[in-house]
């Protein structure tokens, strides 16, 4: 889905990025995955990051973003998307 069609009533775009995330600076980083709607990539990344921290992330890397083409069909992947549909920030720990 384009921004384009998000402006214009479509469905929301559910955006997924892929990162590792520190509890505090020099532990070992574990891997997460992040669902949230947003309306561009820069405004996904700024969610992300608010939601990171006030989870009590110190830090994070992020690698990859995209956007969902639907609901994926296992957990814990399933249950994020829905509640980013919902407007929350789904925060999924490897």
């Amino acid at each position: 889905m384009t921004e384009s069609e998000l402006e214009n009533g479509n469905d929301k775009m559910v955006f997924i990025i892929i990162g590792r995330a520190f509890q505090q600076k020099g532990d070992e980083p574990f891997g997460i995955h992040i669902m949230l709607t947003a309306p561009d990539d820069d405004s996904a990344v700024r969610e992300a990051l608010n939601a990171l921290a006030q989870e009590g992330y110190e830090e994070a890397e992020l690698d990859q973003i995209g956007v969902m083409e639907g609901m994926p069909d296992e957990e814990p992947h399933a249950s994020a998307y829905q509640g980013a549909m919902e407007g929350e920030v789904a925060i999924i720990t490897l």
